[in-house]
């Protein structure tokens, strides 16, 4: 466990190292697809969420990195059952943000469907990210009497593992290149249930990943080796947004995405 620590820490700090070069003078393009963690979503834009290039996250950061042409078609709110099919549940994708403000591109149909178009139309795409799951478990605590604890968490982490191989089976059936999933972060490393939760989340995720030959970008431990100058605290350390209140908000910062590029930068 201490080898595979530092492994990871060297690999990240590696990666930090290809940041600060310009980037290569590659071609091709680059689908992103989840949810507001994809999207770059955050509460402090302002009145003016009507002009969604206000919202910049990793994957706008890689892309600009590597030269690739970005086309990000996820939304705020998205789960993994929306993301198939927009009559599904969602944590405010198609019942809300995506009725009032407009998305990184604008599709009809769900984003499994614009996926799909993409792939088929665009045979030079090199790459294809997705992080999605996070509001599926957040529909889980808003409606289960044991706010997703006990075996109602168990039960919507099958039902996130058998929607998100739907999601990859289409992605393969028209895309046979790199295929990342970027993992979640945890919002306190301090927080020991707060952690097995998120781990179980990404274990979950990375196992249907794996099965269709996708890559895992670690943004679990690149958001911890960079939280532990605050001792283990990702709002202390910035890497969250920063509320009025003094707490912080979910969603990462441009700090915080700049690791989750970090994350991608080593594993694309």
């Amino acid at each position: 466990m201490i080898r595979r620590f530092f492994a990871t820490a060297a690999a990240v700090i590696a990666a930090s190292s290809l940041l600060t070069a310009p980037a290569e003078a590659t071609t091709g393009r680059y689908l992103a697809l989840g949810d507001s963690v994809a999207f770059g979503y955050r509460p402090d834009a302002g009145a003016d969420y009507s002009n969604a290039s206000n919202f910049r996250g990793y994957a706008e950061k890689y892309a600009s990195l590597r030269g690739l042409r970005l086309a990000n078609a996820s939304c705020p709110g998205e789960t993994t059952g929306s993301l198939l099919k927009v009559s599904a549940p969602s944590n405010g994708c198609e019942n809300g943000y995506r009725l009032a403000y407009p998305l990184h591109v604008s599709y009809p149909g769900s984003q499994i469907d614009y996926a799909v178009r993409y792939l088929r139309a665009h045979r030079d795409t090199r790459l294809v990210t997705l992080t999605i799951g996070a509001n599926d478990m957040f529909l889980c605590r808003d409606t289960t009497p044991d706010q997703c604890t006990g075996p109602d968490f168990q039960i919507a982490l099958g039902q996130v593992s058998r929607n998100l191989a739907a999601i990859l089976g289409a992605v393969r059936e028209q895309y046979r290149g790199d295929l990342v999933l970027v993992s979640y972060y945890s919002l306190d490393y301090r927080d020991p249930a707060q952690v097995a939760q998120v781990k179980a989340i990404n274990a979950a995720l990375t196992q249907v990943t794996r099965r269709y030959h996708g890559k895992i970008a670690d943004g679990f431990t690149a958001f911890f080796l960079a939280s532990l100058r605050a001792g283990g605290d990702p709002c202390a350390a910035g890497l969250l947004i920063k509320l009025p209140t003094g707490a912080c908000d979910v969603h990462p910062s441009a700090a915080g995405h700049r690791v989750l590029e970090l994350a991608l930068a080593h594993t694309a």
